[in-house]
């Protein structure tokens, strides 16, 4: 029998308590990557929702779950995929900026070739929470003369506004904490 997205993410969703620091409930994605029939049936939801958005001519995946879940995407819209990476991890010439995190700051990186002006782009990543890595990966696109249609995260956490942060671009999740 076939398992829908919302099973897969109640069934295979793990919470780990005070991960990384004492207070946060990590929301642990690698037991619903480790299974075949689970993933797929979240990547369609993320698919199904990414078509609704419109056309778009790149996906972007934020390190590094953001990876996982964004590629497959890509490959199903039949459009390209950019990483987003922490900063010094891409080879070439890059755009970067820095954000701050629910625990910590963050740099990240794309590179500057990788969206041309006037793309459409869906940004993927695993967990909204503070909602700074999605609107540095959009100040990103926008440097580089890109829009951002639509953010798709797997994960919402609302009680830490995350889409006050991320602004006017539209955010899609598939469940909330």
């Amino acid at each position: 029998m076939p398992v829908d997205a919302s099973t897969a993410l109640e069934e295979w969703v793990r919470p780990v308590e005070d991960w990384p620091v004492p207070g946060v409930t990590f929301r642990d994605l690698t037991p619903l990557f480790a299974r075949p029939e689970p993933f797929a049936a979240v990547i369609d939801a993320l698919v199904d929702i990414a078509r609704s958005a419109g056309p778009v001519d790149r996906v972007l995946g934020v390190e590094a779950r953001g990876f996982i879940v964004g590629a497959p995407v890509a490959l199903e819209l039949g459009v390209g995929f950019v990483p987003v990476r922490k900063a010094g991890k891409l080879p070439h010439t890059t755009l970067s900026t820095s954000y701050a995190l629910e625990y910590g700051e963050a740099t990240i990186e794309m590179h500057a070739d990788a969206v041309a002006p006037g793309d459409r782009v869906l940004v993927v990543d695993d967990v909204l929470a503070t909602g700074g890595t999605l609107a540095a990966t959009a100040d990103l696109v926008r440097e580089a003369g890109g829009e951002v249609v639509a953010d798709l995260v797997i994960i919402e956490l609302p009680a830490l506004g995350g889409r006050a942060v991320v602004g006017d671009v539209p955010v899609h999740s598939l469940t909330t904490y």
